[in-house]
């Protein structure tokens, strides 16, 4: 997987700023991803392209639990998003979503803005093209995995059934 990465070196993005309340009464992906991440960036949909990942530090994810925000970033075209941790709940849903997500620690602090990075899920690595260096992570154990490339734990089960 390859794309352009968007980095925001904080840390504690919450669900809200990921998609802000007032558009949680749409449904539709594409919809909800017009306003990803707005409040926190306002250019972000302006920005982002089809494959495009998402950067940032710690506890990405806190605050309520809403799977919008996890169809809010794939409704903007986000491939996944690499975060130094998640909040757990984000991560949960997520993967019970089919939605790629990477603990890669210190990502925020060594990616740049506007770098084109690949990402091996099963190896471990991202490789940042831009600047040649790789950061290694604790891959997704395999049914975490499964699930992603099911395209979310309902599909999985479907396909188990």
């Amino acid at each position: 997987m390859r794309g352009k990465a968007h980095v925001y070196r904080r840390n504690d993005i919450n669900t809200d700023e990921i998609i802000p309340a007032r558009y949680m009464v749409k449904f539709d992906e594409r919809e909800m991803g017009k306003h990803c991440l707005e409040d926190l960036d306002t250019d972000f949909t302006a920005k982002v392209t089809e494959g495009d990942f998402v950067v940032a530090g710690h506890n990405f994810g806190c605050g309520s639990s809403r799977e919008h925000a996890v169809w809010a970033l794939r409704g903007a075209g986000v491939k996944a998003v690499i975060a130094s941790s998640f909040a757990r709940i984000f991560m949960r849903n997520a993967i019970n979503g089919g939605f790629l997500v990477i603990e890669a620690p210190n990502a925020d602090e060594i990616i740049k803005d506007g770098d084109e990075i690949e990402i091996d899920p099963m190896a471990g690595e991202v490789r940042d093209l831009t600047n040649g260096k790789t950061i290694s992570f604790q891959p997704m154990p395999g049914f975490a995995m499964e699930i992603i490339e099911s395209g979310g734990l309902l599909q999985y089960l479907k396909n188990k059934g």
